[in-house]
């Protein structure tokens, strides 16, 4: 019997469900849902599922793929694809190799589209860049506003 090399993995790993609230970052082995809250970033070696319920603020970022069909406040990347649904709002940057927004989505924010591995890792490379210098503004600015009086 011959094995297929490239086999899927469809099993859930990770679930975050209807009224659930995750304050922090989420990092997952494999396929991840989200169906409930998160303050923070979610991180997944599989594909992520944000859910029609779902309501993120942080970014999301996968080694496969993403489908939107909730609320994220914050940056989505995913190597493969991504895909907002109908009800779903991305209010940040997508980055990735294949986009499907249907209609009626909503999407505030830059969307790069890289068909090469070279264009994906600078665009990778651009995005953290980026991303650093936002939190090292993000503190700096902190530290001058609660200094002063």
């Amino acid at each position: 019997m011959a094995s297929s090399n490239k086999q899927e993995d469809f099993s859930v790993n990770t679930i975050i469900g209807p009224g659930t609230t995750v304050s922090g970052n989420v990092e997952s082995g494999g396929f991840t849902r989200v169906d409930g809250n998160v303050l923070g970033n979610v991180k997944a070696a599989g594909r992520v599922v944000i859910g029609e319920r779902a309501r993120m603020k942080g970014g999301v970022n996968s080694s496969t793929s993403v489908t939107v069909g909730g609320v994220v406040f914050g940056d989505v990347l995913a190597k493969e694809r991504i895909v907002v649904l109908a009800t779903g709002l991305v209010m940040g940057d997508i980055i990735t190799r294949c986009i499907q927004a249907d209609e009626g989505c909503l999407i505030h924010g830059h969307v790069r589209v890289c068909k090469t591995d070279e264009a994906w890792n600078r665009a990778l490379s651009e995005h953290q860049d980026v991303t650093r210098l936002r939190e090292s503004l993000g503190s700096s600015a902190e530290r001058s506003f609660s200094g002063s009086s």
